[in-house]
């Protein structure tokens, strides 16, 4: 799902740069233009807008709220993060308040639907 949605990203023009913990997954894309960061922390320290969309709360919680490699630990502040992984509203909430309190934005916009319709 993500893939699809990036690739129309990239085919508009826009500068994209991509994490997954499975490179293979992302070759499709570094192809098209993309640029490869090696951690959730990494890609964000270089983005304003932050879009994980993984399969399972454990994974959300090690991609986004990491206090290592995590998105959060690396996005620097007024920087968005947009949760499009279908979770927890607790996991949410968690998320929104972990973003205030590094001045971050979180929104919570989790996709279904599958491929076709990204």
């Amino acid at each position: 799902m993500g893939w699809s949605m990036c690739g129309h990203l990239i085919e508009a023009g826009y500068s994209i740069t991509v994490f997954n913990r499975t490179i293979s997954k992302a070759q499709s894309l570094l192809s098209m233009g993309a640029k490869l960061a090696d951690s959730p922390n990494s890609l964000a320290s270089q983005s304003d807008v932050v879009f994980p969309i993984v399969g399972y709360p454990s994974d959300v919680r090690h991609v986004i709220l990491d206090p290592n490699s995590g998105a959060l630990s690396g996005l620097s502040p007024g920087g968005i993060l947009v949760d499009m992984t279908t979770s927890e509203p607790s996991l949410a909430e968690e998320i929104s308040k972990a973003a205030s309190f590094v001045n971050c934005f979180s929104i919570d916009a989790p996709v279904s639907g599958g491929d076709l319709d990204a």
